[in-house]
């Protein structure tokens, strides 16, 4: 008697999980493709690159926190802050940090090598998870941090002699790229640190940390480009070439959806399911990529990707038996796009 139910509910089931993961790769797999595109393919007949890291910053909180404050009403929660103005604000400029090291990397470094330098994210996450947390980390987590970082230093140490930024006109490992990935990885790992003592500290919404967080960023990165003097060359800009316009909207766009579906799967099918998935979605982002824009790979880096990915996919199976401290939910505080 208890069997025919059973089939609606494995139905409603996949159907769910369709829906998180579709929603995951296609919105990250877009936003991955447009980060490239906005970064390193000129607009217009004269050729000319995007260089305005911080009015992308700019645009895609605005569009987070106008999101975030509309869900908050709608469900009537309250607006107010929970915990202190300042502890948003140390979030915010970190959060800032690391998405402008992101974009910039992007003129020096190709989207194949930094999406799989990200992976080895987990190794600035448990030094500050230490620093600040006072975490305690098994063996299994130093094994696989050390060898996603020796499948990434190979992926970018040895890379294709075709792959060429078109900023530097030269090879990609430069000093300056990699140090903006290494600030990129400190910076998000202190981020999503910082993001999970606040929820440990204070009973506080998403939509409430997503929203004075992505406020104190729109603020920040709005005086930024007003001292720059890069307001009114990146409005200039985008008014002129249209194309980057849309680009830079759609961006903000799926950046605010994919936070949305990110939060879905996480409360739908926890931290493991989700993880496998952004594993999956960063494959699939640098082959995608080397088919768009023509990024040669190069034997070692395959074995590179290879290693980082293989162990990833271990270390997600292994959690299934046995977890791990919080290394797996402090990762997913911030794995949406930054």
């Amino acid at each position: 008697m208890a069997e025919p139910p059973s089939l609606p509910l494995k139905e409603n089931k996949l159907a769910k999980g369709t829906f998180a993961v579709v929603g995951i790769m296609s919105t990250l797999v877009i936003y991955g493709i447009l980060q490239e595109k906005i970064m390193r393919v000129p607009y217009g007949p004269q050729k000319e690159y995007f260089t305005f890291s911080l009015f992308l910053v700019f645009c895609n909180r605005i569009t987070t926190s106008a999101v975030s404050a509309g869900v908050l009403l709608a469900s009537k929660k309250a607006l107010d802050p929970v915990a202190p103005l300042y502890k948003y604000c140390v979030v915010s400029v970190s959060n800032i940090l690391t998405t402008t090291c992101q974009y910039e990397a992007l003129k020096y470094v190709s989207f194949p090598v930094q999406t799989l330098a990200k992976c080895a994210k987990m190794i600035p996450v448990m030094i500050w998870g230490t620093i600040i947390m006072q975490k305690k980390y098994k063996g299994q987590d130093y094994l696989v941090a050390f060898l996603v970082t020796l499948g990434c230093s190979l992926f970018i140490l040895y890379q294709a002699a075709g792959d060429i930024s078109p900023f530097n006109r030269g090879r990609e490992s430069t000093v300056w790229g990699v140090s903006l990935m290494i600030g990129y990885l400190g910076f998000d790992g202190f981020t999503s640190t910082f993001q999970d003592k606040l929820f440990k500290g204070y009973d506080m919404e998403i939509q409430n940390q997503i929203f004075y967080t992505t406020v104190c960023s729109c603020l920040l990165s709005f005086i930024g480009l007003i001292l720059q003097g890069n307001l009114l060359m990146a409005i200039d800009f985008v008014s002129r070439h249209h194309y980057c316009f849309f680009d830079i909207a759609l961006l903000s766009t799926v950046a605010t959806a994919s936070q949305f579906f990110i939060s879905y799967t996480i409360r739908t099918f926890g931290a493991l399911t989700f993880a496998t998935i952004m594993t999956t979605r960063q494959l699939v982002s640098i082959l995608l990529s080397c088919l768009w824009f023509g990024h040669p790979l190069g034997w070692e880096q395959c074995i590179g990707a290879v290693i980082v990915f293989g162990s990833l996919y271990a270390r997600t199976f292994l959690k299934t038996k046995q977890k791990s401290p919080s290394l797996e939910m402090t990762e997913t505080r911030a794995s949406g796009p930054s």
